[in-house]
């Protein structure tokens, strides 16, 4: 397992046998929702970080686009696209199902995995310029409501029930992140409480869950980040650096 994120003229370490290889990158929301799922699956992996800004030349060869995350298989097969890749491994790997087993309830779940892009978005353009994309604040809380609704809807604790399932770890990266906003442009870009009050408890039960922590990071790392990148030089091994 590689620490420091490797770029260009790095060697592409050799597989181990017996574990699946993960390429992947530290602060990466989409990254992390293989995490979540190799996690909560408890999967065998490995992971090497790839720096997204010098990347290395044999990424191409794992990876056309040149992009995380990626999975590569003992036999030398490569997946990308963090859907794609969650639901192989939910398929794979049946321990632990992460969809519900009514396939209308399941394509509800992927409805909502795939309706989520708005709210991702809306906290990009909050990221790049808070100044010039204000309303865009009221867009990510509007289409947060639709996922307060369901949980009250549902009347469990999780999208998935009494614990994690699909939906509640492809939309978590960005829940994660979603006080980096308040951090970097003040209190007023707070989710108000008395709004979505079904969904601050599940993002609290999610902070508990054992697999969810493996991957968490806290709001002012996240902050750190996405400040270096916003700056031209994403810091991807600061957490070793510090």
């Amino acid at each position: 397992m590689s620490t420091h994120h490797l770029s260009t003229g790095s060697t592409a370490p050799p597989l181990t046998p017996g574990k699946l290889r993960f390429y992947s990158m530290r602060f990466c929301p989409y990254a992390q929702r293989i995490h979540l799922v190799l996690d909560i699956k408890n999967i065998p992996y490995e992971v090497v970080y790839i720096n997204l800004t010098h990347k290395p030349e044999w990424l191409l060869e794992k990876n056309s686009l040149g992009k995380v995350p990626c999975i590569e298989l003992e036999n030398g097969e490569t997946l990308y696209e963090s859907l794609v890749i969650a639901d192989y491994l939910d398929e794979a790997y049946p321990q632990r199902p992460l969809y519900p087993k009514n396939p209308l309830q399941k394509a509800k779940d992927r409805l909502l995995i795939e309706r989520f892009g708005s709210v991702i978005t809306s906290m990009y353009k909050l990221y790049r310029s808070i100044a010039i994309e204000r309303d865009a604040f009221e867009e990510a809380l509007t289409g947060l409501e639709i996922y307060d609704r369901e949980l009250a809807k549902r009347g469990t604790p999780f999208f998935g029930g009494s614990k994690p399932g699909m939906l509640d770890l492809m939309i978590w990266p960005w829940c994660e992140r979603a006080d980096v906003i308040r951090i970097l442009s003040g209190d007023q870009y707070i989710i108000p409480r008395d709004r979505f009050l079904r969904l601050l408890e599940w993002r609290s039960a999610m902070k508990e869950d054992p697999s969810i922590k493996k991957s968490y990071l806290e709001p002012e790392i996240h902050t750190k980040y996405i400040k270096s990148r916003l700056a031209g030089s994403p810091q991807y091994d600061m957490l070793i650096e510090a």
